[in-house]
């Protein structure tokens, strides 16, 4: 796994806002603090930027049919549209055809997002 150190940005979280640096070790956040001392395979200044929370999209309908018509967004094309806008994480809602089991619809979905989605999803009902 490679490792990410972003230096001198400025954090905002729900409670405060302070300057700090990042360390990333493959997708996950390791360290947190000032003037971070450590190897890392790349370094990157955000010196001016925000670090902010991704976003999470609790409802979306990404390659969804309705009569006639589908959304025109799959999920390779939403995910990408979502990622470009911040938000990390959708939770988009899985259909089934009237009368069917909700598992079979939810098998839909899975195959639907496999291999295509750019960010973290989960699917309601």
């Amino acid at each position: 796994m490679s490792t990410l150190l972003l230096t001198h940005g400025t954090i905002v979280t729900a409670a405060e806002t302070f300057a700090a640096d990042i360390l990333i070790d493959g997708e996950r956040i390791r360290q947190i603090g000032c003037d971070l001392d450590v190897p890392a395979d790349t370094t990157m200044s955000l010196a001016g930027k925000y670090i902010l929370p991704g976003g999470i999209d609790a409802h979306t309908h990404l390659d969804m049919p309705l009569g006639d018509i589908r959304s025109c967004d799959d999920f390779e094309s939403g995910t990408i549209a979502a990622a470009c806008g911040g938000t990390t994480t959708i939770v988009d809602y899985a259909a089934h055809a009237h009368g069917e089991p909700m598992e079979h619809g939810l098998e839909i979905w899975r195959q639907k997002a496999d291999g295509k989605a750019v960010i973290d999803y989960g699917f309601h009902l």
